[in-house]
């Protein structure tokens, strides 16, 4: 009986035992240990040398008489590959397969077992069964691929995952103008489980064979739809917190990974949905990814703005759990760049941008001020970030002010502890003479917004009133007419109740500060002529615009934001 130098260890993996039943089988003692990694394989060096260069050059170079153990902890693929290479050299049969393939290919370079040093030996065998099975349909030659991820940098050297590479992106190519099978696009599904820098390799080879833009994108979306799913495919995140992911392993991986999609997407403009494009850039902002990366997204964006809907903008802006806002810079940069484009384009194009906007800038107004509508109501949302989006598209760019004012209302409605200043500043974004009819009406009835706002619009339509101009001189515009001449005279009784109110209140806080005055207030001077408050001060807001000369009370206002007393002509800043 042979001695059985293999001792009970728990860590030997069950191939180690199988190994045994072939090895002892010979009938002669073993003579050398193998360790590879925690694993030991008694095995013959006579049966070892005659195919393996690289383990005879060991023992032929060692200082030892009598070699006993060697470490062969480095061979590609770790002791499974390893078993399999010693039962080749014992004339074992086991079975190669598209999964082990290149693993055995790699194991047989480092280990020297080439036709060289005998006939029909490990590598050639290999290469057969790459040639003629693996390497010959796109599941096969994508598993194979799949599994060098493992063998860097022997499998690149050996020319394995160039090869597999050329095979994917040649039957990828022909798929995706003749599918074979349903659905057309399944071979991109097939790619996401490669890592991103095999999956880059293939886009580049496809498209030096002539792969169209939208064949490429189709497999990134894939790709990142499957590698990020909870970031960009469900587009919920699983309520996913930023906290959650803070400095974890996962989370830079996942960076990384954003950042490798949006290195190699074509720079086409209109190869990806918006939508996708949106996720994507949430997610970068999410990760913390780079400037440069966020900055791509924003610059894809922006040059499809006037594609771009009111929900993809909100994607952007809130975080997973729908919380809260994240930092709105994303958007501001957004929509300045489309402004800044369509100006540029306006230039060369001998127009003046302040005048005539384009319809793709006068779609992007509207969908701007329909976005601020939907996040006025957040308590985060600062007078100076409001305007500040507000301010970047141009005046011209609206009909009418209607959206914005909207937007205005429902930001005073959630922000109902701001001062009369401070609601005058939320309301410079707007010009009240440029409201219709029916808004104009609902303004001087908002009690929200400020006194002058409310003057101005009853005095925009008192002109119209006296003038007798109308947009169109007909008979049957006379109804509206007098429909408008009733409302503003409601109006009007009204605002004269509130202004009375305000002059009660002055009335009250004087007696305050002087409690031995007469009320001194109520009237200016004696005789027939005298002035009462109310003329005094009706006349005086009269004369003020707070949009076109600014208010007098915001000249020392700080926030952050603009002085409306003097407009820039540059877009605001956001603090």
């Amino acid at each position: 009986m042979p001695n059985n130098p293999i001792k009970a260890n728990p860590r030997s993996s069950l191939a180690m035992e199988r190994t045994g039943q072939w090895v002892f089988s010979q009938g002669i003692p073993t003579d050398v240990i193998v360790q590879v990694g925690e694993a030991n394989f008694s095995l013959h060096k006579f049966m070892l040398v005659a195919k393996s260069n690289y383990i005879r050059q060991l023992i032929l170079e060692s200082e030892e008489t009598d070699l006993t153990r060697i470490d062969l902890s480095e061979v590609p693929g770790g002791p499974e590959i390893f078993e399999k290479a010693a039962k080749f050299c014992y004339g074992v049969n086991f079975e190669i397969t598209v999964h082990n393939v290149a693993a055995l290919r790699c194991a047989a370079e480092f280990l020297q077992m080439t036709d060289k040093y005998c006939d029909g030996n490990l590598a050639g065998r290999t290469e057969d069964f790459l040639a003629q099975v693996a390497l010959t349909s796109f599941s096969g030659s994508l598993v194979v691929l799949k599994s060098c991820e493992d063998l860097l940098p022997l499998a690149e050297n050996l020319k394995l995952i160039q090869r597999c590479v050329d095979v994917i992106s040649t039957k990828a190519c022909v798929e995706a103008n003749f599918p074979s099978r349903s659905p057309p696009n399944w071979w991109t599904e097939e790619l996401s489980i490669l890592d991103i820098s095999f999956f880059q390799k293939i886009l580049t080879s496809m498209k030096v064979k002539g792969a169209k833009s939208l064949t490429i994108s189709s497999a990134i979306i894939t790709y990142a739809e499957r590698s990020l799913r909870d970031l960009v495919r469900d587009h919920s995140g699983n309520n996913t917190r930023a906290s959650d992911l803070e400095d974890s392993e996962e989370r830079t991986h996942q960076k990384e990974l954003l950042e490798s999609i949006v290195a190699i997407l074509p720079s086409e403009k209109a190869t990806f949905p918006i939508n996708f494009l949106c996720c994507l850039l949430r997610a970068a902002i999410f990760l913390r990814a780079g400037n440069a990366c966020k900055n791509e997204l924003e610059k894809r964006v922006s040059m499809i703005l006037e594609h771009v809907t009111v929900d993809d903008l909100l994607v952007i802006s809130f975080t997973y759990d729908g919380e809260r806002l994240c930092d709105l810079e994303s958007v501001r940069r957004i929509v300045s760049g489309f402004v800044d484009r369509e100006k540029s384009v306006s230039v060369f194009n001998g127009g003046d941008f302040r005048e005539v906007c384009s319809t793709a800038t006068q779609r992007v107004a509207k969908t701007v001020d329909a976005y601020l509508g939907e996040i006025a109501t957040y308590g985060d949302l600062s007078i100076s970030k409001f305007n500040g989006i507000a301010n970047l598209v141009p005046k011209s760019a609206r009909k009418a002010d209607d959206d914005i004012y909207r937007a205005i209302d429902i930001y005073l409605k959630a922000h109902q502890n701001l001062d009369e200043i401070e609601r005058e500043k939320v309301c410079s974004v707007m010009d009240p003479l440029r409201l219709s009819y029916e808004a104009r009406v609902h303004a001087s009835q908002n009690k929200r917004l400020p006194v002058q706002v409310v003057l101005h619009a009853l005095y925009y339509d008192q002109l119209k009133i006296r003038s007798g101009v109308e947009d169109h001189q007909t008979p049957k515009n006379a109804p509206i007419k007098n429909q408008l001449q009733a409302d503003v005279s409601l109006v009007r009784e009204n605002e004269a109740l509130r202004t009375e109110l305000l002059k009660m209140k002055m009335y009250v806080t004087d007696l305050q500060k002087n409690p031995g005055g007469t009320g001194a207030i109520a009237t200016t001077s004696k005789g027939s002529g005298k002035k009462t408050f109310f003329s005094s001060m009706s006349k005086t807001l009269g004369k003020l615009n707070p949009f076109k000369h600014g208010s007098k009370d915001t000249m020392n206002m700080d926030d952050g934001a603009v002085d409306i007393t003097k407009p820039r002509r540059r877009r605001f800043s956001i603090s």
